[in-house]
C-alpha cells in the first residue's frame, strides 16, 4: 500500500495548478490531505473530475481555514472525524479511516502561531493528541500522517540556529512534544529509512526559499512499532509542486 501526505494550501487552488496530474503520478493508494481550506462539499467539487478515489473530507467551523481529507482506493471499514474533545474539534484537523490492520490517522497539527501566541494551545494538542492516538492503538496499529508543524531534528530545517524557541515549529516545547510522542512507540519513518538525509516538505513563500532550498522538515509518516518490519520505503517528493509544502510518503506491505 503506498500512502501519501500532503499539505495542500487551499484544495481549490492547487487544482487550478494541476493538481489532478500530481494524484495520477503519485498513485497512491491513499492520499491525505490537509489545509484543504474548504468545505466537504467544496472538496467533493473541487475535485469532481478525480475518478477512482473515495473522498472523505472534514472542515473548521471558520470558512475557507484549515481541514483535512482523504483520497481512498479502497472503502474503509469506518471514518472517524475529530477526537471527540470539543476544544480541539473545531477546526477539522484529524481524520481516521479504519482497515483491516490498521487505522490511518490523517491531521493537520495547529501552529504556534506568530509570536508563538498559541503555544500553551498547542501544547494542550499534543498532549491531547498523542492520548487520542494511543487510544486508537489499543485496537490496532497507526499510520499517522500530516502536516504536523515541528521540526524534530536541527537537521530537519535550514537555519536551526536562528529559529530555535523563536519560531513556531521549532521550540523546545513543540520538540518534547514530538520526543513524547516517539517514546511511545511511532516510528519516524523517513528518519529511520534516512537517518542522514536532508531534505526538507515546507518552504517560506518569502526570500525565495524553496528556489535556494531554505526549508524546513515538517510533514510525517509515523508508523507504530509493530508495522516497522513491513515499512519498505519512505520518501519525500520535492518535484512536486503547487504549494508551499511537498507530499511525503511510504510503501508498506
Amino acid at each position: 500500500m503506498k500512502i501519501v501526505s500532503f499539505n495542500v494550501n487551499g484544495i481549490r487552488a492547487i487544482v487550478k495548478k494541476g493538481f489532478l496530474e500530481s494524484v495520477a503520478a503519485m498513485d497512491a493508494d491513499v492520499l491525505c490531505l490537509q489545509e484543504t481550506k474548504a468545505t466537504p462539499e467544496q472538496v467533493s467539487e473541487a475535485l469532481r473530475e478525480l475518478t477512482g478515489y473515495l473522498i472523505v473530507a472534514n472542515s473548521a467551523e471558520r470558512p475557507g481555514y484549515s481541514g483535512t481529507a482523504i483520497l481512498l482506493r479502497h472503502k474503509p471499514i469506518s471514518v472517524r472525524m475529530d477526537m471527540g474533545m470539543a476544544e480541539h474539534d473545531r477546526e477539522g484537523r484529524v481524520i481516521a479511516a479504519e482497515f483491516d490492520d490498521f487505522f490511518i490517522v490523517n491531521a493537520y497539527v495547529p501552529n504556534s502561531g506568530q509570536e508563538l501566541v498559541r503555544l500553551d494551545y498547542r501544547t494542550s494538542w499534543d498532549k491531547e493528541f498523542t492520548a487520542y492516538l494511543k487510544q486508537l492503538e489499543t485496537r490496532k496499529p497507526v499510520i499517522l500522517c500530516g502536516d504536523l508543524n515541528v521540526a524534530h531534528q536541527a537537521m530537519d530545517l535550514a537555519n536551526p540556529k536562528s529559529n530555535y524557541n523563536k519560531s513556531a515549529g521549532y521550540t523546545q516545547r513543540e520538540i518534547d512534544g514530538f520526543t513524547q510522542l516517539l517514546s511511545t512507540g511511532f516510528v519516524d519513518t523517513f528518519r529511520a529509512l534516512h537517518p542522514d538525509t536532508i531534505r526538507y516538505s515546507w518552504w517560506s513563500a518569502r526570500f525565495k526559499s524553496r528556489e535556494r532550498n531554505v526549508g524546513w522538515r515538517i510533514d510525517y509518516v509515523l508508523i507504530s512499532e509493530a508495522l516497522r518490519s513491513q515499512l519498505s520505503s519512505a520518501f519525500i517528493l520535492n518535484e512536486v509542486e503547487g504549494s508551499d509544502h511537498c507530499p511525503v510518503g511510504i510503501i508498506i506491505s
